[in-house]
Order: C-alpha cells, then structure tokens, then sequence
C-alpha cells in the first residue's frame, strides 16, 4: 500500500497533480516557452537548468530501479546540453515526462519490504528514503521554477 501512496504524491508532483501547490511540474514546463525556459533572471539557475536537474536524478534513479548502476553523480546534475530552439525545449520535456512516468510506474510495483531495502550502498539509505527524497527535491524545484516564472513575467 505504502507504493500506491509514494507513487500518488510522485504523480500529484510531477506529472497531473494540483492538490498541494496547485500546479505540478509538467504544467509548469510545458506552459514555458523555450525562450522563457533559457532565460537567465540574476543569479538564478533557469527553467530549463532546473527542469535538466530533476531529469538527472529520475533517470538515474530509474536506470538503478530497472537493475543498472548508480551513475549519475552531483556534480554533473547540472551538466545540461544548450537549449537552442523549441524543439530541444520540447525534447528536454519530453525526456522529463518519459523519466517521470517510468519513475512513478516502478514505485507503484514495489512491495513495503522492497521499500526498506538498502538502496545500492548503506550510507544512501533505503529505498523508500531516496523516493520520497525525489518528492521534496521536486517539490523544491517546482517552487523555485514557479517563482522564476513570475520574474520573467514581471
């Protein structure tokens, strides 16, 4: 049971959620233009930064979910290809919405026991802790991406 409501707060986050903030990061991107998305306001990571981020850390916690490796590592999490039009917008939207739900399907088949298993090494913690870890950090970034909004807006 404890999968379905991981898998429900992932959803209402990332994908078709409004019950906590009253959007979700999809709604978020896919209303952003690849102009808005590239924007750099002051010191700010921009909307297209953030959204490479979150993608970061679904892909490879997925790759690690369908029995690969721990790759991806902290400081390459920003490491995003140059968004030079609107089709590598969408191709980098495309890939969150892809990752999401592939992120979001293999937590809804995990049992409880799995959940608590050690996730790749000890000091990472189980794998519940690092799913609900995806959830405050994409909560974190969608907030940050709703603000950013705001200032191009402005």
């Amino acid at each position: 049971m404890m999968n379905q409501t991981l898998a429900n707060r992932l959803d209402e986050v990332l994908l078709n959620g409004k019950w906590v903030a009253n959007t979700n990061l999809k709604d978020q991107i896919t209303r952003t233009s690849w102009v808005q998305a590239i924007e750099k306001v002051e010191n700010l990571n921009t909307i297209a930064q953030l959204t490479f981020h979150v993608t970061y850390y679904l892909k490879g916690l997925v790759n690690v979910f369908e029995g690969g490796a721990l790759e991806i590592k902290d400081k390459y999490s920003f490491d995003m290809p140059e968004i030079k039009s609107e089709e590598d917008w969408k191709s980098m939207v495309d890939e969150f919405v892809s990752n999401s739900e592939k992120f979001i399907s293999h937590v809804s088949k995990m049992d409880d026991d799995f959940l608590h298993k050690v996730f790749v090494k000890e000091e990472y913690g189980s794998y519940l802790r690092n799913i609900e870890a995806q959830i405050e950090h994409a909560y974190y970034h969608l907030g940050q991406i709703s603000l950013i909004k705001k200032l191009i807006k402005k």
